[in-house]
């Protein structure tokens, strides 16, 4: 394919499979629902379809993608200094109106609704799309898989949504430091639980 210029296009199949299909998932999970709780949709959209990806139409190894404990003691490190940070912040953080009433409806369901809510997405941002830009751009690969993870946060909290291109960033990095998608989601199920915990009043 050549541009107006003349000059030849040459694309990256694996990555525009990765960023098509990363935006289809986001988009139906918006639209539809596939199963009698959202959580359940989010593992099979954002976990087992990329994995399938991965395996049958790349054929790499999901550990080229984060899907490992890759670098774990730095990442237990990175881990208990984000969750010692985020906690500070969230117990102010949380005491904002609008993240009391989008949260407190999800006390019920801890620890286990955050765990299945976050867990494939993690993967779909700091495993998948992060590891296959990254095989391309690099580092900058940590602001590039920050866009559309700001963007699916349209919708929640203002205050939270506004952090989360800095946030995104963030995670990407003690994935890619680590080589792996475990620590980002453990420090962000920390602090999807702790903010409900917060709002909830179990936590002063």
């Amino acid at each position: 394919m050549k541009t107006l210029l003349g000059e030849r296009l040459h694309f990256d199949w694996k990555i525009v499979t990765v960023i098509i299909l990363s935006t289809l998932l986001l988009i139906v999970d918006s639209y539809h629902s596939f199963t009698p709780g959202k959580s359940y949709d989010g593992i099979i959209l954002y976990l087992i379809v990329p994995l399938l990806c991965i395996l049958l139409a790349f054929r790499d190894d999901p550990r080229q993608y984060g899907f490992t404990l890759g670098d774990w003691k730095t990442g237990i490190i990175l881990t208990a200094i984000g969750i010692v940070i985020m906690a500070v912040i969230l117990w102010l953080v949380a005491r904002d109106p609008a993240m009391q009433s989008f949260y407190k409806p999800q006390a019920a369901g801890l620890p286990w609704n955050t765990f299945l809510d976050l867990f494939g997405w993690e993967f779909l941002f700091r495993g998948f799309i992060l590891f296959a830009l990254a095989r391309r751009f690099g580092a900058e690969a940590l602001w590039l898989q920050a866009v559309p993870f700001a963007l699916a946060h349209i919708g929640k909290p203002e205050i939270e949504t506004l952090s989360t291109i800095f946030g995104g960033f963030a995670f990407g990095w003690v994935a890619y430091r680590t080589r792996s998608f475990v620590y980002p989601f453990l420090i962000h199920w920390f602090v999807a639980s702790f903010t409900i915990m917060v709002v909830a009043g179990w936590i002063g």
